[in-house]
């Protein structure tokens, strides 16, 4: 049986946790996960988590250099569930959007599409414009998925980093991967003080 394998994209919006918790959950679920990072992601992932470039070395099977346009993620005939970009630029968006493939991730993301699999873009960015909102809406036309990491207050979390487990774990529902991490819904609990509308 061929391996169960996810593209996962770190892009430079704000956010980079979200793309290495999705490697951690992934990889706890037996998925073989292959990493493409920007070179403004490294730059956010210095800022915001203190991770160097070396940092990413053994967070997925196997990382591919953002210019490395001959990568086996560059081809339709290397099957994959699909593709997750967490966090998800405007740039990188934009770029899927109009089918500019001048790097690895918007290359990768573009034959996702191509070849009818998931493409899943965490979009961080607010508030959005209406070129923003065009975008989105014709990336959806496309057969992808704009799923900004919105946090599920219904869990009640207790930390920052149980919001973004759930919102990570929620996107990976997505490829048909259930990790565990996700509080699902079980209906609103009594004790409203009257009756429910």
């Amino acid at each position: 049986m061929a391996a169960r394998r996810l593209i996962v994209g770190i892009s430079g919006a704000s956010g980079a946790v979200y793309g290495i918790r999705a490697l951690e959950l992934a990889r706890a679920a037996g998925i073989e996960t292959h990493l493409v990072v920007s070179r403004s992601a490294l730059l956010t992932l210095h800022q915001e988590l203190g991770m160097q470039k070396a940092d990413l070395d053994g967070r997925a099977d196997v990382i591919h250099p953002a210019t490395d346009i001959g990568a086996t993620i560059a081809s339709g005939s290397f099957r994959t569930l699909g593709m997750l970009i967490a966090p998800c630029s405007v740039k990188t968006m934009s770029e899927i959007a109009t089918g500019v493939t001048s790097t690895l991730m918007s290359r990768a993301a573009d034959v996702v599409l191509k070849e009818r699999r998931r493409l899943v873009l965490m979009v961080r960015e607010t508030p959005l414009h209406l070129g923003h909102l065009q975008t989105m809406t014709a990336l959806t036309q496309m057969g992808a998925i704009i799923m900004p990491p919105v946090p599920a207050f219904y869990t009640r979390p207790q930390s920052l980093d149980q919001v973004v487990i759930h919102s990570v774990a929620r996107a990976l529902d997505l490829f048909d991967i259930d990790t565990g991490a996700v509080k699902r819904w079980g209906g609103l609990k009594d004790g409203l003080g009257g009756e429910q509308a």
